[in-house]
């Protein structure tokens, strides 16, 4: 079996259950997984490459992947929300919601999407895409280009089409309501459950099942109840949006009489294997009970930050024991500048002396592994796979710890190269059969004209200059 020896000025390795970090040292690949991590090696190589100024870094591990084009970032300085496309309208319910994207619009933004985690040093993903512009679901169609997709790129991902049993509708007020189709919901469930017996470690087992259904308030008791017994049955993963939104919570209490993760504690739907983004509107009872079932607080600090949220207590879901992974769910996939801005909310919110870099780093890397309840991800020690992000260093000031340098000068255009299963799936930014200059091209084109559509699914059917105001008056 071929061993190959990455050096570097700086290592994150894993000893006794910690990230530690070397500084010039190497890491061995054999084969699929990591031989050795240290400061030196005594044994033979087949091929040596020495990165110099660079960081070598597990993988980051993204339970929130963006696997779309992003449509939130249009509502960066538009809204609000209901009345700019981001909740249907009851005309566009009446008129029969549709699919405003084709197959295989569909299924190259999937690949596209997956060339973006990687390129922001992201090796495992469970991918996360809009419902709003879907006829109502994700569809297994799709999820079948999406693993084809993921098996020639290279990607580790947890793939699963998103669904729901319910949607929301606004009236020309923005007074938002949920509207159900149970049985349809049901019948997305059960193809999804199919799509996840087929699929479960194809690809030499970089490609696992998860379930996805969409959102708490946009699902029902036996949409949540049937999705966790099939995923504890197999041992997969479920990702399960909630305590993100002052209409969520307004919808779950209605509905329901309590908060979201009360509710799904009273229906016996959370447990280990639950993955719950965002959290920035969780109550103190939610977040205890997240900490007695053992599942993920997914925190999404890029996204939630844009739009005016922030996780008000990072530091007290560590402290209360609560597993935090991180995603980053918009554009761009850029991890590095999510655990930054994890970082400044998290003081903003706290105080500067309430959580230090590492935090961070842990929820990137170990917090994901846990999750997943993989020990073999997420950290660079022997046995581990070989996911290795390599971030350059040469263009930036260094601090003189590297994970402080991450934290203060450095971005996922930094990531250099990207092994994957001992498999280097980019090189110097390029991934092979990816062109990313033709690729942008076609993805904006696709956006654009996504964009086009948008006054169909806006109250009133405005258009779209109306819909997206520009920064400044534009001039002649």
């Amino acid at each position: 079996m071929s061993r190959t020896r990455l050096s570097a000025r700086w290592i994150v390795g894993h000893r006794d259950g910690a990230h530690v970090v070397f500084e010039n040292g190497c890491v061995v690949i054999e084969g699929t997984r990591i031989l050795h991590v240290g400061a030196s090696f005594d044994g033979d190589a087949d091929a040596h490459i020495d990165y110099g100024e660079a960081i070598l870094s597990p993988g980051f591990i993204d339970l929130d992947a963006l696997s779309d084009l992003d449509t939130t970032i249009l509502g960066y300085d538009n809204g609000p929300a209901w009345k700019k496309g981001r909740v249907w309208p009851q005309s566009y319910v009446d008129a029969g919601p549709y699919e405003m994207y084709s197959p295989e619009e569909l299924a190259f933004q999937k690949r596209f999407a997956f060339a973006q985690l990687i390129r922001n040093g992201i090796t495992t993903a469970l991918p996360i895409a809009s419902l709003f512009y879907r006829a109502w679901g994700e569809t297994v169609a799709e999820f079948d280009a999406a693993a084809a997709a993921a098996e020639d790129l290279g990607l580790r991902a947890y793939l699963g089409p998103a669904y729901r049993t319910g949607g929301q509708v606004t009236d020309e007020t923005g007074t938002i309501r949920a509207t159900y189709d149970e049985a349809r919901g049901l019948q997305d469930l059960a193809e999804a459950a199919d799509y996840a017996q087929r699929i479960d470690g194809i690809a030499g087992g970089r490609i696992r099942a998860m379930f996805a259904p969409d959102r708490i308030e946009t699902c029902t008791e036996s949409l949540l109840q049937r999705t966790h017994a099939i995923a504890a049955e197999m041992g997969a993963p479920v990702r399960l949006h909630s305590c993100q939104s002052p209409t969520e919570i307004r919808l779950v209490q209605e509905q329901h009489g309590t908060t979201p993760i009360d509710w799904l504690n009273r229906i016996g739907a959370i447990g280990p294997n639950w993955l719950l983004p965002h959290g920035t509107q969780a109550t103190e009872r939610d977040f205890t009970l997240m900490a007695e079932h053992g599942a993920t607080l997914v925190h999404c600090p890029l996204v939630a930050a844009r739009h005016g949220g922030l996780l008000r207590s990072f530091p007290e879901c560590r402290d209360r024991g609560i597993n935090i992974g991180l995603g980053t769910d918009t554009w761009p996939p850029d991890m590095i500048l999510n655990m930054q801005l994890g970082m400044m909310t998290a003081r903003l919110a706290k105080g500067m002396d309430a959580i230090r870099s590492e935090a961070l780093f842990d929820a990137a890397t170990l917090g994901g592994a846990q999750a997943l309840g993989r020990d073999d991800l997420g950290r660079l020690a022997p046995g581990a796979c070989a996911d290795i992000a390599v971030i350059d260093l040469r263009g930036t000031l260094q601090t003189p710890d590297p994970i402080q340098t991450l934290m203060t000068s450095s971005a996922g255009r930094d990531v250099r190269d990207v092994w994957i299963d001992g498999r280097q799936v980019m090189a110097d930014g390029e991934i092979p059969g990816f062109d990313a200059v033709a690729e942008t091209a076609r993805a904006q084109a696709q956006f654009d004209g996504l964009i086009a559509k948008y006054p169909d699914r806006t109250v009133d059917h405005p258009p779209v200059t109306e819909i997206f105001t520009p920064s400044y008056r534009r001039a002649r």
